[in-house]
């Protein structure tokens, strides 16, 4: 037994104690949580799932194959809770969005409300109810989303600041070109679950957050952007995806945007979305239309295409970026 799996054990089964048993609302929540080597941090997120007010939760654990505690801190959590309030999957070792897509193609659960969970943060204790209550005067029939601003933390939980805070709409035009919130903050109901169930097993999703903004918005769901926090996003050296707020993070893009990797990006983003084109929106299709045109025109026609496609991102500078990807073709 390693110093990491030693260390949490007495602490934490003492604060699992002190914590509610049995579920007291109607909605059941499954929380799909991935786990890959996380045991340092692992802990102390479950203790924040654990502390939600919302207390009708199953945790879905799909681990990628840790080597270190972490199927150890999972399975002790397991027997504290029971087996019936944390479920654990083997995971498909392809990588973090292929984790959480995998589990949603599962069969052995089913819920009214679904939230994604990485294995580092910290939940706020309202985080799942902030959503529930918003996603309650939404139609069961009709594809919805909730996601939230985050509070950025060190990697000792310490404020570092807030993720960059999004004023405008969330639609369709904008999740073309920007994934507007993590997947550590998103909740979304059964018939958001039955449109990421269509994803093609094959298809090269670049992160499952962006892929679920695109098909929502698409799809004519509603989505719904909270520009309080509701999770604290630790920030450390194994950070799969940083939070963008930095000037070194924002300078580290728009490297990326020259170096090709934003229109790759946008390559894998259509490729999957081809066979499911028909579920979008007629506005939506023909805004998907001309994006696609304009990427392949040359450089006159494809100005006046993405302009009158009206894709755009949140901020100022996210679309001076995008006009310059635009003259450079690498959109």
């Amino acid at each position: 037994m390693d110093e990491t799996s030693m260390g949490f054990q007495m602490k934490h089964s003492l604060l699992l104690d002190d914590q509610p048993r049995t579920a007291t609302q109607t909605e059941k929540v499954a929380i799909l949580l991935s786990t890959y080597n996380g045991a340092a941090y692992l802990a102390e997120q479950l203790d924040s799932l654990v502390a939600q007010t919302h207390t009708n939760w199953q945790i879905y654990a799909s681990d990628d194959g840790s080597g270190d505690a972490t199927l150890e801190i999972l399975r002790h959590y397991q027997h504290q809770l029971g087996g019936h309030r944390l479920t654990l999957f083997e995971g498909p070792r392809q990588g973090f969005a292929a984790n959480f897509l995998g589990t949603l193609q599962r069969q052995e659960f089913q819920a009214q409300y679904y939230a994604f969970c990485d294995q580092d943060d910290l939940w706020q204790p309202d985080r799942l109810a902030l959503g529930i209550a918003w996603m309650r005067n939404i139609p069961d029939e009709q594809p919805a989303l909730y996601c939230s601003r985050t509070q950025l933390v060190d990697a000792q939980g310490q404020p570092l600041g807030l993720s960059p805070l999004f004023s405008e709409a969330p639609s369709f035009r904008n999740a073309l070109v920007q994934s507007i919130a993590g997947g550590n903050t998103m909740l979304f109901n059964q018939a958001t679950r039955a449109l990421l169930q269509g994803t093609d097993r094959t298809a090269r999703i670049i992160s499952h957050d962006w892929w679920t903004y695109i098909l929502v918005s698409g799809c004519g769901g509603q989505v719904f952007y909270n520009p309080e926090p509701t999770i604290r996003y630790r920030q450390h050296e194994r950070n799969l995806m940083g939070s963008n707020s930095s000037l070194n993070d924002r300078l580290k893009r728009l490297g990326q945007m020259f170096a090709g990797t934003f229109r790759e990006w946008n390559d894998a983003n259509l490729h999957a979305l081809a066979p499911l084109r028909n579920l979008l929106t007629r506005d939506n299709q023909t805004t998907l239309e001309l994006f696609e045109q304009a990427r392949h025109a040359s450089l006159p026609q494809r100005a006046l295409l993405l302009q009158r496609s009206g894709v755009y991102r949140q901020t100022l500078t996210g679309n001076l970026g995008l006009a310059a990807a635009t003259l450079l073709q690498r959109i």
